[in-house]
């Protein structure tokens, strides 16, 4: 294993689209979505200790998260959970742990992931990782993982390419582009060049500092004044003064849309963003009617193709429904079709304008 070699989990996110068993306060990144015995982010750390130094490996949560992230991965050096003071898109997070790193290990080379992911063919993506880091360093440039389409997703982002390679399997990126409409993923996937935005970023720390510096000369300097405060007692104090002044902004707007150095490596690794109830359905076990059941209890009389999460201990009986997402929590039922699973995020601000927060 390289020492200069590190990771950044993002698990400060709150999953709304997996609401009802996602909420603000225990996030899905912390849940077994998948019944397979291990939560999400306990999946993640897994996966990259691998071929990461396990003391290089960084958790970037919410404050309000430290004490879950302590609780589900024992074993990790409380000084790798990095606390963020509030919310503020991936840019701010990815400039703060940036920094962070250079302080310590200035020829870092860092890989940037969500701890929310799901990958089947771990082997592939070691293998994919290390070509990225090996290329991100030599050629000072950033990588980020395409996965290769296998229908119009309208949920994910997607990142054009070059269609000469400038390295084995590794390609110039020409475009990102935020979740499309159906007609628009259509033609992203009628063309070839057009691949779905993995989240999955690589890079040096002085090279994504320097596009910061470019790109971003204010936030920057709001970390760049700070920096010898970093990895010392007087880091938290630090960040708090920062997070205030930072703009709400992910790092694909901030930095990676604007750079020009920008290439891009095509997978198949078995990927999916479990982002929403029918990314789940994908990766669970279906019975002969095509139903995928989280739950020991579960009964189904004529019942088709539905994604039902229900607690252990409940009696759950469906009858006659087809193509429905049903998942029930002890205080929280929802019924949904399967189609209108992009709308839940509209359902859940419904519920706090007519309910609270105390569902959320």
């Amino acid at each position: 294993m390289n020492r200069h070699h590190y990771v950044a989990i993002m698990a400060g996110g709150i999953g709304s689209r997996f609401w009802p068993k996602s909420r603000t306060s225990y996030p899905k990144q912390f849940l077994d979505i998948l019944n397979s015995g291990k939560t999400l982010i306990q999946w993640t750390f897994e996966r990259f200790t691998k071929f990461i130094p396990e003391e290089n490996i960084y958790i970037v949560t919410s404050e309000e998260y430290v004490d879950i992230v302590k609780e589900q991965l024992p074993n990790i050096n409380p000084a790798c959970i990095v606390a963020e003071p509030s919310r503020k898109n991936t840019a701010p997070c990815v400039a703060y742990i940036s920094y962070k790193i250079a302080q310590k290990d200035p020829e870092a080379s860092l890989i940037v992931a969500p701890s929310d992911h799901l990958i089947l063919d771990t082997d592939t993506f070691e293998k994919v990782a290390l070509q990225a880091l090996d290329f991100a360093s030599h050629l000072k440039a950033f990588v980020t993982l395409g996965i290769k389409p296998t229908y119009p997703n309208t949920g994910y982002g997607y990142i054009q390419h070059e269609t000469m390679p400038v390295a084995d399997n590794i390609y110039k990126v020409k475009t990102f582009t935020e979740k499309p409409n159906l007609e628009i993923a259509k033609t992203f996937l009628a063309s070839g060049d057009f691949l779905w935005n993995a989240g999955i970023f690589i890079w040096q720390v002085k090279s994504i500092i320097n596009a910061f510096e470019k790109y971003q000369p204010e936030m920057n300097e709001l970390f760049a004044v700070e920096k010898d405060k970093f990895n010392t007692p007087a880091e938290k104090e630090a960040i708090e003064r920062i997070y205030p002044q930072c703009t709400n902004v992910s790092i694909d707007i901030a930095i990676m849309e604007k750079a020009d150095n920008v290439y891009l490596i095509p997978a198949s690794f078995g990927w999916s963003d479990l982002g929403t109830w029918n990314s789940a359905y994908d990766n669970l076990e279906k019975d002969y009617l095509g139903n995928a059941v989280a739950g020991d209890n579960v009964m189904i009389v004529d019942a088709t193709k539905c994604m039902i999460s229900a607690p252990d201990e409940k009696l759950v009986l469906l009858q006659g429904l087809d193509d429905m997402i049903v998942v029930d929590t002890k205080d929280v039922l929802l019924i949904c079709k399967k189609d209108k699973e992009q709308d839940i995020k509209e359902y859940v601000a419904e519920v706090k304008r007519n309910k609270g927060e105390k569902h959320l």
